[in-house]
């Protein structure tokens, strides 16, 4: 059974979503992290160990993507390796025997309609345990404001790409904290900086998906 956690783990890592696929060229004609999940949970292998195999495998990925030693194209595929295991392992959140870390509320900001970052944040951030409720692009303040009430205790990640929507990340920021003060807020994107972060009242910011990782990891897990 630990062969199998630790299989799922490296598929993960590798992007390799099911036998199939071609993708990583060194382990094409394998087993990937479709077939090898199924197979645990046939064998009794518990759900919440092959999430944390998930878990790992993507830490270990993101770690990378952040050393700048692999790319876009790599991350995606370990996202969708990763997916393939979630269909697995769904069934098992809805019956309760799997649970997410917590809740995280993203949304590229209002007047900005970019979320290629947006949405590699959120892949990285769901394959590491996190319910994500994606709000998309330009959301208004109005949206983001119902989602924290219907969500409490969760987290939130705003995106901006563009320079002159960051006024409007400042004014959602603000906004968030004068009605929800204790609400976790990283913020993102090309015309962000930790300066500027600071400045609007976010309590972190980060330039890569394993930031935000790490910041939920160590604010929200106890």
């Amino acid at each position: 059974m630990d062969e199998l956690v630790e299989k799922i783990s490296i598929c993960i890592e590798r992007g390799k979503i099911n036998k199939s696929s071609s993708y990583p060229a060194s382990m094409k004609g394998e087993e990937g992290a479709d077939e090898i999940s199924h197979k645990a949970l046939e064998q009794g292998v518990k759900p919440d160990v092959i999430l944390q195999a998930c878990n790992d495998g993507m830490l270990k990925i993101g770690e990378r993507f952040s050393r700048n030693e692999v790319f876009v194209p790599e991350l995606l595929m370990s996202a969708n390796a990763m997916k393939a295991v979630m269909v697995h392992l769904k069934p098992y959140f809805q019956l309760g025997s799997v649970k997410a870390k917590g809740k995280f509320i993203l949304g590229t900001v209002s007047g900005d309609l970019h979320d290629i970052g947006k949405n590699l944040v959120s892949m990285v951030v769901e394959g590491n345990g996190w319910e994500v409720i994606d709000l998309g692009v330009d959301v208004k303040i109005p949206k983001f404001i119902q989602a924290i009430k219907d969500n409490p205790g969760c987290a939130v990640g705003l995106s901006a790409l563009l320079t002159t929507t960051m006024i409007n990340m400042t004014k959602t920021v603000q906004e968030i904290k004068s009605q929800f003060p204790d609400t976790k807020i990283i913020v993102g994107g090309a015309p962000v900086s930790p300066e500027a972060a600071n400045k609007m009242g976010a309590d972190s910011y980060s330039d890569d998906p394993q930031g935000a990782v790490t910041f939920l990891n160590q604010t929200l897990v106890s």
